[in-house]
């Protein structure tokens, strides 16, 4: 995963509230299990639509309760594979928040009054050191867990943080008793 300090430039507006991970990324899309690929499929049905209009930039304002449904992590990777890094709404599903902050994206929960008006800028900057969105000329501060904000600006995955751990592993695995074959060796 790659280091997330700040996200910057165009805003695409998605004026919904309550959308699902089915209409992020609908079923008959979910036979991969790699990462990437998925952009071209991201709200499938509402492309059809003559009106709907989704411009590829970095970050995504849209309503509340975004990512609400089932858990799947394809939504954060159809997301981020057509060109979202980071969303900004009044709220997000919960297991589509950490979803989201696990594959390196950086998602802000403003109210909504705020997150309207970042969206009437056109552009935006996410800083994530200073926990703050600039856009139109205003600075909106916003909250994030410690631990997610250390993870992105790391660029830490659950990998790479039990990797962190490695020696206190490999000791753990030498001291152990062992009964049976070895498995570990090569």
């Amino acid at each position: 995963m790659q280091e997330v300090k700040q996200v910057k430039g165009g805003v695409t507006v998605l004026d919904r509230s309550d959308v699902d991970t089915d209409q992020i990324i609908p079923k008959q899309f979910l036979k991969r299990v790699e990462r990437t690929g998925f952009g071209e499929f991201l709200f499938y049905d509402w492309r059809k639509e003559p009106d709907f209009e989704l411009p590829v930039n970095p970050i995504l304002v849209t309503g509340r309760n975004f990512g609400c449904g089932s858990s799947r992590e394809h939504a954060p990777w159809a997301l981020h594979d057509y060109g979202f890094s980071a969303i900004i709404a009044p709220s997000f599903a919960d297991i589509f928040y950490n979803n989201c902050s696990k594959n390196g994206m950086v998602l802000v929960a403003l109210p909504e009054e705020q997150v309207h008006e970042i969206g009437a800028a056109g552009e935006a900057e996410i800083d994530l050191e200073a926990k703050v969105v600039r856009a139109g000329g205003k600075e909106y501060p916003f909250e994030i867990e410690e631990d997610i904000r250390h993870r992105l600006l790391n660029g830490l995955d659950d990998i790479s943080i039990t990797l962190q751990e490695e020696q206190a592993i490999a000791e753990y695995e030498a001291e152990r008793e062992r009964n049976g074959p070895v498995t570990t060796a090569l």
